[in-house]
């Protein structure tokens, strides 16, 4: 189960005030000056990239959290940036891959620890397209990056809890769709 947000938050961030209190279920309020704030969760997107012979991409985390362990490429969303551009510019900052086209999978909310920060996400989940599956490089967050057959893909192997449910999830889609053919 995951904590709710209030306990990190102590004073209103828009007039300083210690009497910042719950409100309700999803805001806390000041007594001081009447400013209300609904805590909801920051935008991640995250890319499932397939080659030509069903290899997932996958990649090996440089910075904590979990780092060293396996990650898929993706990140935070910047202001004003749409989920398909988020995951257009991630995949680029981290594996110099350009995606030529974006299929929305699903959602899975997650946290994760920034600078000891616990920061509520919800992780959308693509499968891209890349115009050259050969030409990626390892850069920005992923301290390796390798492509590896989807029956060798251990979830449990991917250090953060969004991302290996996600894994999961994709793997037995994946599997559903074989058994159909």
């Amino acid at each position: 189960m995951m904590k709710h947000p209030f306990y990190q938050f102590h004073y209103c961030p828009k007039c300083g005030s210690s009497n910042f209190n719950i409100h309700n279920e999803k805001s806390k309020k000041c007594d001081h000056c009447g400013f209300v704030y609904y805590f909801n969760p920051c935008s991640a997107t995250v890319a499932f990239i397939e080659n030509e012979q069903n290899e997932l991409l996958v990649c090996k985390r440089a910075k904590d959290p979990a780092k060293g362990t396996l990650d898929l490429p993706g990140g935070f969303l910047d202001m004003f940036e749409t989920a398909e551009m988020g995951i257009a510019r991630e995949v680029m900052e981290e594996t110099k891959l350009q995606v030529t086209s974006t299929e929305y999978l699903f959602s899975l909310p997650n946290t994760y620890i920034y600078s000891d920060f616990e920061v509520h996400t919800l992780d959308l989940f693509f499968k891209c397209k890349v115009a050259d599956t050969t030409q990626y490089q390892a850069m920005d967050d992923a301290a390796e990056l390798y492509f590896l057959p989807l029956n060798e893909i251990h979830p449990e192997l991917f250090g953060l809890h969004s991302i290996s449910m996600g894994v999961k999830r994709y793997l037995k889609s994946k599997k559903e769709q074989k058994a159909e053919e």
